[in-house]
Formats: structure tokens, sequence, C-alpha cells
């Protein structure tokens, strides 16, 4: 089991590969494979942690397709040739691309600051638009701990991270992956600041983050990544005394019979951080 401060940013050691090399891809050759047919008829539960409703049958929807499968150039493409109808699928392909294959800190960080330009872009002028929302929060929270987090409180990114994921929840009750992802903010500031400084300063509270992992899980129990930021979020909380705990929701993620590609990732996560 991991220590709580390995972040699950990348599945691949850096190195000094040109800015101008195509992304990497995706290492596992078992991965899931979608098409336009498959994907429409397995929609929902690709998408049970956000609720976004499926693209109409067409060149969107290959987009799609293509994510799932983890052809996250190609899907990434796709969204950006397809403007406002496409930001979503570009923002979720980038994103999570450079979450977990990019090799390049440089680049993973410019990767993450191109979906908070365009997510931001978006809210600006769809306040109310959940999917632009999380993914400038997932962005932008992972930029921030690429950057070190105590860092990225003191620009006031932190708030920002917070505000979008706490609109996300009030506008879509049911998105699990938001739940999730504000109490892994809420775990990740108590660590970096303490308790005190972390309710006084950043409005955090370990008891809100416990709440929000279990409603986020309930959502979406089947989770990989859900299982893992809980874990992490156990250990940044309440330490080595629920090391036991964190391994089993370990186990249970590398037990997960993946759904799509970045799932796969997620429990190539969970193999590798239950054999360190």
């Amino acid at each position: 089991m991991p220590h709580h401060d390995i972040q699950p940013l990348s599945l691949l050691s850096t190195g000094s590969v040109p800015a101008t090399e195509p992304w990497t891809l995706l290492p596992y050759r078992d991965a899931p494979y979608f098409d336009t047919a498959n994907l429409l008829s397995h929609w929902p539960q690709l998408h049970v942690g956000q609720g976004l409703q499926p693209p109409v049958p067409g060149p969107l929807a290959e987009g799609w397709a293509l994510y799932h499968s983890g052809e996250f150039e190609r899907a990434a493409g796709v969204g950006l040739r397809h403007g406002h109808e496409g930001l979503a699928l570009a923002n979720q392909a980038t994103a999570i691309y450079a979450n977990y294959l990019e090799p390049r800190e440089a680049v993973r960080q410019a990767l993450f600051r191109q979906v908070v330009e365009r997510a931001t872009a978006q809210v600006a002028t769809e306040p109310d638009n959940c999917q632009a929302l999380y993914w400038q929060a997932y962005a932008l929270g992972r930029y921030s701990q690429g950057i070190s987090v105590a860092r990225a409180l003191a620009q006031g990114l932190g708030t920002k991270v917070k505000g979008a994921l706490e609109r996300v929840i009030e506008l879509q009750p049911h998105h699990a992956d938001a739940h999730i992802a504000l109490a892994a903010f809420h775990a990740e500031v108590i660590d970096k600041v303490g308790m005190l400084v972390g309710r006084m300063t950043y409005g955090v509270r370990a008891e809100t983050a416990i709440e929000l992992f279990g409603r986020g899980l309930q959502l979406n129990p089947h989770s990989a990544s859900a299982l893992m930021e809980y874990a992490r979020g156990l250990l940044m909380l309440e330490g080595d005394s629920r090391m036991a705990e964190a391994t089993r929701l370990y186990e249970k993620a590398a037990a997960l019979e993946p759904a799509d590609a970045r799932e796969r990732l997620d429990v190539e996560l969970a193999r590798a951080g239950l054999s360190d």
C-alpha cells in the first residue's frame, strides 16, 4: 500500500521526450473496445459517475467511443473539431490522458492548463454547465498537485476548485465524481495545513470529507478511482490507524472488472499500489 502522498498522476516514469511527440498510447491490449453501437448501449454504466447525457449517433459519438477505448489523443481531436458540443469530450480526454499517461511533467501541466482555460471560458458564458465546472476543477486540482498543494492554496486555486465542485453538487446532486473530488480536496488540504487552519481558512472538515466519500461511493460503488481516493483520504485524515481499511479498498479496486480504458488504468494503479 503506497503512502498517501503518492499521487495517481501517471503510470509511466518521466522522461525528456520532445513536446512534438504524439501522446503516449494506452499500454494495455486487454482494455475494453467500443464503437458507436456498443458505446450507446453501455453509456449509463460508463457515465454513472457524471450523469452525462449520451451523444446522438454520429462523429461525436465516434469520438466518445475512441475515448472509452483509450484513444485519448484522437478523442480529444474529435472533441475540439466539434466546438462547443465537443468540449466535454476534449476536456475529459485531455485531462484523463494527462493524469495517467503523459510522462513529461511540463507537458502534463500544460495539458491541464489547456483544460482549465477551455473550461473556465465555458463557465464564463455557461455558469451552470456541470461538465465545464467539473473538468475545470479536476484539471485545476491536478495542476495544483503538480506545483504543490501548499503553493496552489497560496495562489487561491484551492478556493476555485472547492467552489466549482460545490456548484456541481448543488446543480447535480447525483454527480458521484464531484462528491469524491470534493472529499479528496477536504482531505488533502487538512493533510497539508492541519484541521484548524483548514477549517478556519478554507472551510474544510474531516467529517465533511468522510460524508462526501460515503455519498460518492453510494452513488457509484464500483469506481476504482473513488475507492483509491477514499483510501488515500482515510490515511491523510487519520494516519496509519486506517491502513488496514485503506488496503482493503485498494484490494477491492484492483479486483474490479474495468468498464473502459480509464478504468483499466485505475485497476492497474490499484495493483501497483498494493505491490509497493
